[in-house]
């Protein structure tokens, strides 16, 4: 990096589920939350749902102790700057920098995360699959939106979901602000998806994703979605093609894992202005 430039920077999105990418193998980035908050904002900053920090496991000081040291790992921050465990949109854009920029091979790759390491496999057509791993249902709860109640179920899916399924017009839902959750159930917040079932195996969801607000989608959300989509057509396996307002992913429910499957777009490069990037 020249002393006349700030950090290098990709931005990419999954769906439309867009991130800022922040190149940093050694971790000599500071990541303080105001300055992921200056990033993500669509006036002040370049604008996205969060950053991608692309790191080697070994130079985060908080890396799971399962994490290989020589693993990339994706660091991922919420819109507000807070931490997540996981983002299946974004692993899917993580691996696509990785091999765009010479960092790893097409094909498959481990990705670090603060949920474990996620196998992903590039494919030919520039479509993306991760293994998420195994969606676990560890509760039921409510929720409501413009006046309509929810049940659903809640889902680790390396982070917390509230997924409800119901014959709602999804259009119809005001996601301004975060539906209400039960704090016991969900005490780090929750993300929580609404689901609409379409014909065949073909699912409509929206989500409103905690420390960020609606997003055009959500990775760990289309599987959380998928599973409470099977339990409410009586399966526990099974696949749906997921219909968010970016686009489409595929998610298949396995007995012991589940894998997530859909595009990783790359559009634009450059630095930082180090000014810029030194006020926030």
């Amino acid at each position: 990096m020249h002393s006349s430039q700030g950090p290098e920077f990709v931005k990419g999105h999954g769906t439309q589920n867009d991130f800022v990418i922040l190149p940093d193998p050694d971790g000599a980035l500071v990541l303080t939350d105001e300055r992921v908050q200056a990033l993500c904002d669509r006036h002040r900053g370049l604008g996205a749902d969060g950053v991608l920090r692309v790191i080697r496991a070994g130079a985060l000081e908080d890396a799971p102790a399962d994490v290989p040291a020589d693993v990339w790992f994706m660091d991922y921050r919420n819109a507000d700057g807070s931490i997540a465990e996981m983002c299946g949109n974004g692993v899917r854009v993580f691996a696509r920098y990785l091999v765009d920029a010479g960092l790893a091979a097409p094909g498959e790759l481990p990705v670090g995360t603060r949920a474990g390491v996620r196998p992903v496999r590039i494919h030919d057509d520039g479509r993306v699959t991760v293994d998420m791993g195994p969606a676990k249902v560890f509760g039921e709860s409510t929720t409501s939106a413009s006046g309509h109640s929810f049940a659903g179920v809640a889902v680790d899916v390396g982070n917390p979901h509230l997924a409800c399924v119901g014959d709602v017009d999804l259009a119809e839902l005001d996601l301004k602000t975060a539906p209400p959750h039960d704090h016991h159930l969900f005490p780090h917040g929750v993300n929580v998806e609404f689901v609409r079932p379409l014909e065949g195996d073909h699912v409509q969801m929206r989500v409103h994703e905690r420390g960020v607000g609606e997003t055009r989608s959500c990775g760990t959300g289309t599987v959380a979605a998928t599973v409470a989509a099977l339990r409410a057509a009586g399966a526990e396996t099974g696949r749906r093609m997921v219909h968010v307002l970016g686009g489409t992913v595929e998610v298949e429910v396995t007995a012991t894992t589940s894998t997530l499957t859909g595009p990783a777009v790359l559009v634009a490069r450059g630095n930082l202005d180090p000014t810029w990037w030194q006020q926030p």
